[in-house]
């Protein structure tokens, strides 16, 4: 699982600008039109999960990153697999492959950057201390002299909540400056609108040449500083912002003075309506070295015996993070990811056997194997942005991101609970199971936001994760909370998560048993699960009704 954002997210934000109005989805009774599917009887094997992982998880991968060795060794092995149970390849053209290309960004060299006021006196900003300085994906050389500099408070776009920072604001040619996060308004948890990216391209849509983020504290000052060095990875061809970037507090007070501080506090209340002009004027050069990495999402499918045109998706991503740059103590330098995301490809490669094995679905059945989440949902931002099926006709997607490796629960933790109807048909199967559907327990780390089910759900498709739960029938919460966070820390993203013989697949079995009972159930049923009243999405899926009717 990745904890940063995906650029392809706020595309979504175009369509939900210009859908205002989203409509409600059906009450509960309509649930009773998805058909039960308990008649199947999905056999998983803790055997084939842990031979699948032991291998994924191998030093022969090394680490499994995108364009090396370990991907050809990945992907070979997943298509030896489907051909192997008899599915068909699932890309177009009979491939089993989707292309996609990536683009690293590195620096080349320390950015500079000045602001000038109304009284012409040029003020030299010092990368790293006062600002942080990124090229956009189009041009690594950007070389942008007197842009003026205005501020648009959170940049946030959302007429059904009736927030609205830009009004009709024309930022041809300007640089925007934005708050992180959200305003309380919106909720106090994380949720579409924060993202970083629906607050870029509602600026681009504008004509901003730059997104700037104003950072409300230190400690996420010190953060921003910390990955603006690093490589970055994107999409080929994705549309950004000629630059983003950062800034400090004080770099904040500095150059906005009074009209920046009265501003803030009106942002902080409502939204702006339109932005403000700081009367500054900024310059900036940046130069960044850039490497295309050819890489693929891997795809296999069993056509729908009367539907075939419509279609239940099954992701998981099939990368990790590859090799440490230094090895540790013990000699080791490969992230191994067994538990992310090898175990999610295991029980993607396990939930197609089961598919397989049972009832013909009606619907199209597709298992979705993505690249580079590790590097920003990529792989599953590609897909979305050029569908190999179209997200119309895509009933749900389910992603399956690290099985859960605990005794057996009580409570099936979701990330984003409370968004779709998937939950609501869960949880008639979790109810057999003796189970509850729930959050995931952590609603301020916006999950939901993270992996890769939210590119389908930003391009308006239902979209579900299940995630660890911590309320152990054998000791509840108490139990199950210190368990879960300590295989966090001492597993996640740590040379230390690598295969082992002693994995507890209990919950991991009662999860994909759920996921597959709630895939089968979908994809026979002819109707189509909706958002919840609540959902951000409501207004992406109207816009495609018609394409469903």
């Amino acid at each position: 699982m990745i904890l940063r954002r995906s650029p392809f997210i706020a595309l979504a934000a175009l369509v939900l600008t210009a859908c205002a109005g989203a409509s409600v989805s059906p009450p509960p009774a309509r649930l009773d039109a998805f058909a039960t599917a308990s008649a199947a009887t999905p056999q998983f094997s803790a055997q084939r999960l842990s031979d699948h992982i032991k291998y994924l998880a191998s030093d022969e991968l090394e680490g499994r990153f995108p364009g090396l060795i370990g991907e050809q060794l990945t992907l070979a092995y997943l298509q030896r697999q489907y051909e192997a149970m008899g599915l068909e390849p699932g890309g177009r053209d009979g491939s089993w492959l989707q292309p996609v290309d990536l683009v690293r960004f590195t620096p080349e060299r320390a950015p500079t950057a000045a602001w000038t006021g109304a009284d012409g006196v040029r003020h030299a900003l010092v990368s790293g201390t006062d600002i942080t300085l990124r090229a956009g994906p189009a041009d690594p050389m950007v070389k942008i002299d007197g842009a003026p500099l205005v501020f648009a408070g959170y940049g946030i776009v959302a007429p059904e909540r009736g927030w609205d920072d830009y009004g009709d604001a024309d930022l041809t040619g300007k640089v925007v400056v934005i708050l992180r996060a959200q305003p309380d308004a919106l909720g106090v948890d994380p949720n579409f609108y924060g993202s970083g990216t629906h607050k870029t391209q509602e600026a681009l849509k504008r004509g901003a040449v730059g997104v700037i983020s104003l950072q409300d504290n230190d400690g996420r000052w010190r953060r921003a500083v910390g990955g603006a060095t690093r490589p970055q990875m994107t999409v080929k061809g994705a549309k950004d912002a000629r630059f983003t970037g950062s800034i400090s507090p004080a770099t904040g007070t500095a150059i906005g003075g009074d009209v920046l501080t009265e501003a803030l506090a009106r942002a902080k209340t409502g939204g702006l309506g339109g932005v403000v002009d700081l009367g500054v004027r900024l310059d900036v050069d940046i130069a960044e070295t850039t490497e295309v990495i050819h890489s693929n999402n891997l795809l296999a499918r069993i056509p729908g015996a009367t539907r075939p045109d419509e279609y239940v998706v099954y992701s998981a991503h099939w990368d990790h993070v590859g090799k440490a740059k230094e090895p540790n103590a013990e000699g080791d330098d490969i992230f191994n990811g067994a538990w992310d995301n090898a175990s999610g490809t295991a029980g993607l490669i396990e939930m197609a056997r089961a598919f397989k094995a049972g009832p013909a679905p009606e619907r199209t059945v597709v298992f979705l194997h993505v690249t580079a989440e590790e590097q920003g949902l990529l792989g599953s931002e590609a897909y979305a942005a050029d569908p190999v099926y179209p997200l119309a006709k895509t009933a749900a997607d389910i992603n399956i991101d690290m099985l859960p490796f605990t005794p057996a629960t009580r409570d099936v933790a979701v990330f984003g609970a409370g968004k779709s109807e998937l939950e609501d048909i869960l949880g008639r199967f979790a109810a057999v199971q003796g189970r509850t559907v729930t959050g995931d327990g952590y609603p301020q780390e916006g999950f939901y936001y993270r992996s890769d089910h939210f590119n389908f759900a930003a391009g308006g498709v239902p979209a579900l994760m299940p995630w660890s739960g911590r309320d152990f029938v054998e000791g509840g919460l108490e139990a199950g909370t210190p368990y879960y966070e300590a295989q966090m820390a001492r597993y996640y993203h740590q040379l230390t998560d690598e295969w082992r013989a002693d994995y507890d697949f209990t919950a991991a079995f009662q999860n994909l048993d759920l996921l597959y009972r709630l895939g089968l159930t979908v994809a026979d049923s002819e109707t189509w699960p909706a958002w919840k009243p609540s959902a951000e999405f409501n207004a992406i899926r109207d816009a495609s009704a018609d394409q469903r009717r």
